[in-house]
């Protein structure tokens, strides 16, 4: 007998196959399909659910295909917000800085360097190098000839602000990331009894939701445990073992195997124990090199205030449902935003708040 709910589910693991794992186009992608379906029914055209179903993923369209339509659109989308917020952003370094050209020039930089790193954050949850550790010399080689950058009018003062806020500024959120790896690394989720855990390819899907494995392996150390009731991989079947999967291992009771050996596989359990990043290096390189161009002060009041930022969308997005409380964001954005805040008027705010 033909069961609708199944049906949707085992194509929304097709879509996961194909590579469409992020939440928001997913769950567009479905509510698309449902009302395909209810008007397919409503239009008395198709004789049962099952005749519905397959019209409307038809209509749809295949994984594949989907996958590089909703790539392109995200893609384009992308570069033209880019490109608006890189002019905003140059425009206002001279509208604010052009009495002094070369202050606003290297401003312009720092501000492109932060719009880049945003940008590949979100989409990667990476920050390059290139971007942070160039950046880190770049500040310091600019705060050198350019101390005004620091309020400084001697060389040596520029270049003293310039390595004070690269030390402080990494130091700060190397000590959070430290902290929050021992005191948030790993994540204990509790099943509702003896639940079936699927493992693909791609991602685990739990009975209430399906994660990709970017969301999970941040380092090669990250695991993924489970004190299985059985586990079913392949041809092979276990009772009562511990399971450890990691981005280069898999390991079930006694046995090991390469994860891509095993690309399907079943297990019962009650609980299992996730992988949790508060922070990764990125971040610390990051704050570094913002450090380097707005000296201590002002990597303190971006760690500060994007740490504010970073809540009041993470609150908005639970209570929207974009996302869950345990969710990967990317931190690197509202450092970004903190620190253009800092460079517009962060001074006169703290002015204005503490009365100096």
């Amino acid at each position: 007998m033909f069961d609708l709910e199944k049906s949707i589910m085992d194509w929304r693991k097709q879509m996961l196959a194909a590579g469409i794992q992020s939440p928001v186009p997913l769950e567009e992608l479905e509510s698309h399909l449902r009302d395909e379906i209810e008007r397919e029914m409503k239009s008395g055209l198709s004789l049962n659910e099952q005749v519905a179903f397959e019209i409307s993923v038809q209509r749809l369209g295949q994984a594949n295909v989907l996958k590089s339509e909703f790539a392109k659109a995200v893609e384009t989308g992308r570069k033209v917000i880019w490109f608006l917020l890189t002019a905003v952003a140059f425009a206002s370094c001279w509208i604010q800085f052009g009495q002094s050209q070369a202050v606003a020039l290297v401003y312009c930089l720092f501000l492109a360097g932060l719009i880049a790193a945003s940008f590949i954050d979100f989409k990667h949850f990476i920050i390059p190098d290139k971007i942070t550790i160039g950046g880190i010399l770049i500040g310091f080689i600019c705060s050198l000839l350019l101390p005004q950058l620091h309020g400084q009018k001697l060389a040596a003062a520029g270049m003293f602000q310039s390595l004070l806020g690269i030390a402080v500024g990494a130091a700060l959120v190397y000590f959070i990331l430290r902290t929050g790896k021992l005191l948030f690394g790993k994540q204990r989720v509790e099943l509702a009894g003896p639940a079936r855990i699927l493992f693909t390819e791609t991602a685990m899907i739990l009975p209430e939701k399906t994660i990709p494995y970017e969301e999970l392996f941040y380092r090669k150390s990250d695991a993924i445990e489970l004190q299985a009731q059985s586990v079913q991989a392949g041809n092979r079947s276990y009772k009562n073992v511990l399971l450890r999967l990691t981005t280069n291992s898999l390991k079930i009771g006694d046995d090991t195997f390469s994860p891509g050996q095993i690309p399907h596989m079943e297990a019962v359990g009650s609980e299992i124990i996730l992988p949790r990043e508060a922070m990764g290096l990125g971040d610390v390189k990051f704050m570094g090199a913002i450090g380097a161009f707005i000296g201590w002060q002002g990597a303190l009041f971006s760690l500060m205030v994007s740490s504010m930022i970073g809540a009041l969308v993470g609150i908005a997005l639970i209570l929207l449902r974009k996302r869950e409380w345990s969710s990967r964001m990317p931190y690197g954005p509202y450092i970004a935003l903190a620190a253009a805040i800092w460079i517009f008027g962060g001074n006169h705010l703290l002015d204005a708040l503490f009365g100096r």
